[in-house]
């Protein structure tokens, strides 16, 4: 690869870690070719990112990037793939899913929205992240909760005042 190859290669990652928010670095070494191409498969259809890259390359990219990575690049050794996502759950369940089948792919580390985990022994607390659009439908669902009561009593209570405070009553108790 030329010098002019590996920097096209680094501003490319560099853009892609720019503008990915969820950033999964995984371990699929030993994966044979069926194997892998059906994990590739299974992320396509999960709207997963998934690429094979080197590792001083990728390393360099994020020393570009405008994000901090913090420990991640410590986990760049030996062959790594890295997975892309909106959301920020989706490839933890892929891989936790892929894994009924295989050992493979071990996650090294993930950058989610600004956080940083290292390690194998994260990906179930990442399998249960929410993602953002998940805590606003939370959120406006209690919000929207208690709006729903008072609108309630107002149609029981027929209209009037007695009738109002009564229904308001019976509902604390």
């Amino acid at each position: 690869m030329t010098r002019e190859e590996k920097s096209q290669v680094i501003e490319d990652l560099t853009a892609e870690l720019a503008n990915n928010a969820n950033i999964y670095l995984t371990d699929i070494s030993g994966l044979n070719a069926g194997s892998t191409s059906d994990l590739r498969r299974a992320a396509f259809k999960a709207n997963v990112q998934m690429a094979v890259v080197k590792n001083t390359l990728l390393e360099k990219a994020m020393e570009a990037s405008d994000k901090e990575f913090g420990d991640l690049a410590t986990v760049l050794k030996g062959n790594t793939s890295v997975m892309y996502s909106e959301t920020g759950n989706a490839p933890a369940k892929l891989i936790k899913n892929f894994r009924k089948k295989s050992e493979k792919p071990l996650l090294k580390g993930a950058f989610i929205e600004e956080a940083v985990y290292i390690g194998d022994e994260q990906l179930d607390m990442l399998v249960d992240i929410k993602s953002k659009e998940e805590l606003l439908g939370e959120i406006v669902t209690l919000l929207q909760s208690p709006a729903k009561n008072v609108i309630s009593a107002l149609k029981s209570g027929g209209g009037t005042l007695a009738g109002i405070i009564k229904t308001l009553s019976e509902k604390e108790g």
